[in-house]
C-alpha cells in the first residue's frame, strides 16, 4: 500500500483544464483509456545552417551575373552596329556583295555607291591559271560566255560574244551621231616626255623656268610650269631631280650653276632609258559616250557588264572616264604604250584632282584595268597587239631588236609576242597595275604595253572601258566623300556627273 502511494505522489500534477477533459470523458458510459501527454524533442539539424545558407546564395548570384553577361555580350556582338573594314555588309552594298569584301555585280540605284569605300578598300583580280585557261562566267548576260587567259603577263582575258552584234552597231550608231574628232597626235607616252624638243640650252631652260627673272629658281615657278595650260617640255622625271635639289636647299632656291649640274644628271638619266619609248604616234578619230542614267539602255548595260564581269564596285565604275569609242580606217594605227601611269608622289590622278594635293606637279591617268571592246570584225590587219606579252624578262632596251623598235607599231607590229585579230562582239580586259600585295591597286605592270596595228583593209571600231582607281586608296576615299557631298547637294544623277573630271570635254547624248 505504501508502495501504491508513493508512485501516486510522483505521477504529475495534472492541470485543471485535463481535470475537467477527464471528468467529461469520466462520464462516457466506456470511458477510453488514458495517455500521458509528451513533447517531442526534435534535434536542430544542419541543412539550415548560417553558413551554408551563405554559400547558396554567393553561388546564386555569380550564376545570375554570368547569364547577364552572356546576354550583354550576344547582344553588342549581334547588334545593328556599322560593319568594320573587310566583313561581310548587305548586299546592296556595292563593295562586299556576294559574302565577302568583294562587290557584287548589281549596277548602284540612287546613291547607292557613294559610300562604297565606307567598308572597305579591296580591288579583286581574276585569276589567269595558265595561259589557254578557259572559265565561264554566267553572271554577264542572259547566255553563259567563256572567258579565256592569253596572257599572264599582264594578265589579258578573251570574252567571245560579250556583246551582240546589234548592240555593236547601236554604239557605232551613237559614236557617228555623237561625232567624231580627228586624232592625229605625236605626243609623249604615258611617263615619257622628250624633255628638249625644242634644243634649248640649259641657259634657255633656265631663263624660261625663271618666272620673275630674279636669277633663282623657286619651287612655285617649277610648280606652275608643271601646270602650264600650254605643257611642259621637261620630263616628269627632270621635274622631280629639280624640285628635290631645290628642296634640299637650305635657301630654297637654285641658281644657274647649280641649274646645269641637276639639269644634265637629269639628262644623263633620260639618255639611259633612252629615246625608243618617247614619242607616241597614233592616228584615228575618237568620241566619248557618257554611260549615266540618261543615256542608252545599251551603254548603261555595258556599264553594268563591267561591273559584273570585273566584280569591282560599282563606285569605281560610275565615277571611271566615259566609254571611248574609236574608229581606224586603213593606214590608222597607235604606237604600243601605257593605257596608265606608274605611281608617283610628284604626279595626281586625273580622276581624282578634286581631292588632289594642291603640291603635285602633274596630272596623270591612273587606270587599273582595260576593257576593250571590238566592235567590227577586220578584213586585213588592226590587231591589239602586246609586244612583250609573257616575256621571260622586261628590258626597255630589248624592246630595240636588230635596229628595229617594237613599239613602232607602223613597221613592227608582227613581231608582237601577242597579237589579238578583232572579231565583232569579242572583249578584252587586261590589268594595268599589278597588286600592292595588300588588295589595293600597285606598280604599273611594264608588260602592259599596248598598241592597234594599222589597218590595211576595211574599217576598225574599238570600245575602251577604263576603270580608274587612285594608287592612294585614302586619296580615293576622300575624293569619294567629295562627290558625295556635291551629290547631296544637288538632286538629280545628272548634275552629279557635271562634277566630274571629264565633264569639260564631252557632252552626253
Amino acid at each position: 500500500m505504501e508502495d501504491n502511494l508513493e508512485d501516486f505522489k510522483e505521477q504529475p500534477e495534472v492541470e485543471e483544464d485535463e481535470e475537467e477533459e477527464f471528468s467529461e470523458f469520466d462520464k462516457l458510459p466506456f470511458p477510453p483509456p488514458r495517455f500521458r501527454s509528451t513533447r517531442l524533442h526534435i534535434q536542430r539539424s544542419n541543412v539550415c545552417s548560417r553558413a551554408y545558407f551563405v554559400v547558396v546564395m554567393v553561388f546564386f548570384h555569380v550564376y545570375i551575373l554570368n547569364v547577364i553577361a552572356l546576354l550583354l555580350y550576344v547582344h553588342y556582338n549581334n547588334g545593328p552596329e556599322e560593319l568594320m573594314p573587310g566583313e561581310g555588309a548587305s548586299s546592296s552594298s556595292a563593295i562586299t556583295d556576294g559574302g565577302s569584301p568583294l562587290p557584287g555585280s548589281t549596277a548602284p540605284t540612287s546613291g547607292d555607291h557613294l559610300d562604297d569605300y565606307s567598308q572597305s578598300f579591296i580591288l579583286p583580280r581574276i585569276e589567269g591559271i595558265r595561259v589557254g585557261h578557259v572559265q565561264r562566267i554566267s553572271s554577264i548576260s542572259d547566255k553563259a560566255l567563256e572567258m579565256k587567259t592569253l596572257s599572264l603577263k599582264p594578265l589579258i582575258f578573251e570574252i567571245p560574244g560579250f556583246l551582240s552584234e546589234e548592240e555593236c552597231r547601236v554604239v557605232v550608231q551613237l559614236a557617228q551621231l555623237k561625232g567624231l574628232m580627228e586624232t592625229h597626235t605625236t605626243g609623249p607616252v604615258q611617263g615619257y616626255v622628250e624633255s628638249n624638243q625644242l634644243s634649248l640650252s640649259t641657259d634657255e631652260v633656265f631663263g624660261l623656268l625663271d618666272l620673275n627673272q630674279d636669277g633663282l629658281l623657286q619651287k612655285q615657278e617649277i610648280v606652275s610650269h608643271s601646270r602650264s595650260r600650254d605643257g611642259t617640255w621637261l620630263s616628269a622625271d627632270s621635274l622631280r631631280q629639280i624640285l628635290i635639289t631645290l628642296e634640299a636647299r637650305t635657301t630654297g632656291t637654285l641658281n644657274l650653276e647649280d641649274f646645269k649640274r641637276v639639269y644634265a644628271e637629269s639628262q644623263s638619266t633620260e639618255q639611259r632609258i633612252g629615246k625608243l619609248t618617247s614619242q607616241y604616234k597614233q592616228r584615228n578619230k575618237n568620241t566619248w559616250l557618257y554611260q549615266s542614267s540618261g543615256s542608252h539602255h545599251v551603254l548603261q548595260t555595258l556599264k553594268k557588264r563591267v561591273i559584273s564581269l570585273t566584280r569591282l564596285p560599282s563606285a569605281l565604275v560610275e565615277l571611271s572616264e566615259p566609254l571611248q569609242v574609236i574608229r581606224y580606217e586603213p593606214g590608222d594605227y597607235s604606237d604600243a604604250h601605257y593605257d596608265s601611269s606608274s605611281p608617283n608622289p610628284e604626279t595626281f590622278c586625273a580622276h581624282t584632282r578634286l581631292a588632289s594635293n594642291a603640291s603635285s606637279l602633274k596630272e596623270v591617268s591612273c587606270r587599273y584595268l582595260t576593257v576593250q571592246f571590238h566592235l567590227s570584225s577586220m578584213e586585213d590587219g588592226g590587231e591589239t597587239t602586246f609586244p612583250v606579252a609573257d616575256n621571260r624578262t622586261y628590258d626597255e632596251e630589248g624592246l630595240v631588236q636588230d635596229g628595229i623598235d617594237l613599239t613602232d607599231t607602223q613597221q613592227t607590229c608582227h613581231r608582237g609576242n601577242l597579237r589579238v585579230k578583232p572579231t565583232v562582239g569579242t572583249a578584252l580586259l587586261w590589268y594595268n597595275h599589278l597588286s600592292d600585295g595588300k588588295g589595293w591597286m600597285g606598280e604599273l605592270d611594264e608588260y602592259s604595253l599596248r598598241g592597234d596595228c594599222p589597218v590595211k583593209r576595211g574599217q576598225k571600231w574599238v570600245a575602251s572601258s577604263w576603270v580608274n582607281v587612285d594608287p592612294d586608296h585614302l586619296q580615293q576615299a576622300r575624293y569619294q566623300r567629295l562627290v558625295a557631298q556635291r551629290h547631296q547637294a544637288k538632286s538629280g544623277l545628272e548634275d552629279y556627273y557635271h562634277p566630274l573630271s571629264h565633264n569639260n570635254l564631252h557632252q552626253d547624248l
